[in-house]
């Protein structure tokens, strides 16, 4: 737990040796927290690899933050905690799905400690624009509501063995499940999704990511479904000098974190990793 200010603690799994640089940073995606990182970080680990995965305010175990939870607010917290944790970096930023945002905004605030990005299966202020986008995420925004509702009144609870859909090691697939259940999580994250659009607006305002950046792009599902937006997805590397696509078929937004398909993710890390030491 590391207080960055005001009272307030955020939660902070380190993995890896002392010293690797640079810095693996996993970003969860929305109702996610460190524990979906659980496998690659392990895995990023006996690669001599050094990471970081942590929880949002008010997910997992960390204390809840002030109103709106935008990106603008989840940006100035992770810059917190890394000063509060001393980890400068330079900064090498894994982020899954809506995690793909806060990448694009964290990057644009922090230009001068970004060595890279992967983005996993990741919204993109791009792929999130257009009609169709919008009335998912307006549909998403009220299932986010009516997911926190039921958690706070213990209707979860029932249903918490079903909440790794990722396919955790046991210690973090139990984290996972107990976050499933659990009201104040459920409640916090929702509270970062009713704030889309704002974080949209701001992702988009931070700018492109740097052509000179390393940037990786993981996607999952069936080549033949949802093409168009696997190359939204995928737009930030190809405009890259030193770009990286790759989709997994047999794995879906979720599994892709998980046992059986992060090695895909683990690779992505190593190319960025390496093409950053080069550069």
């Amino acid at each position: 737990m590391v207080e960055i200010g005001g009272g307030r603690r955020l939660h902070l799994v380190r993995a890896g040796p002392e010293g690797a640089q640079p810095t693996v940073l996993l970003e969860a995606g929305s109702f996610g927290f460190s524990a979906d990182w659980s496998v690659v970080q392990a895995r990023l680990a006996e690669r001599g690899l050094r990471s970081l995965a942590y929880d949002r305010a008010g997910l997992g175990h960390s204390d809840v933050g002030p109103a709106p939870r935008d990106g603008l607010a989840i940006a100035s917290d992770l810059e917190a905690l890394l000063e509060a944790a001393h980890e400068p970096g330079p900064i090498l930023y894994v982020g899954h799905s809506m995690a793909g945002l806060h990448a694009h905004l964290f990057a644009g605030r922090n230009r001068e400690r970004v060595a890279g990005i992967v983005l996993v299966d990741a919204i993109t202020p791009t792929s999130a624009e257009g009609a169709a986008a919008q009335r998912i995420a307006a549909q998403y925004v009220r299932l986010s509501q009516v997911a926190a509702w039921a958690a706070g009144r213990g209707l979860m609870r029932p249903f918490a063995r079903f909440g790794d859909s990722i396919g955790l090691s046991t210690e973090g697939a139990a984290h996972k499940r107990w976050a499933f259940a659990h009201g104040g999580h459920n409640r916090a994250a929702a509270d970062e999704v009713v704030e889309w659009e704002a974080t949209v607006r701001q992702a988009k305002a931070a700018g492109p990511l740097d052509p000179d950046w390393p940037v990786a792009v993981v996607t999952a599902g069936p080549a033949r479904v949802g093409q168009r937006q696997r190359a939204l997805m995928a737009e930030p590397a190809r405009a890259s000098r030193h770009g990286y696509v790759v989709n997994v078929a047999a794995a879906n937004h979720a599994s892709l974190l998980g046992r059986r398909y992060a090695g895909a993710i683990v690779a992505a890390i190593e190319h960025v990793r390496g093409m950053a030491n080069r550069t």
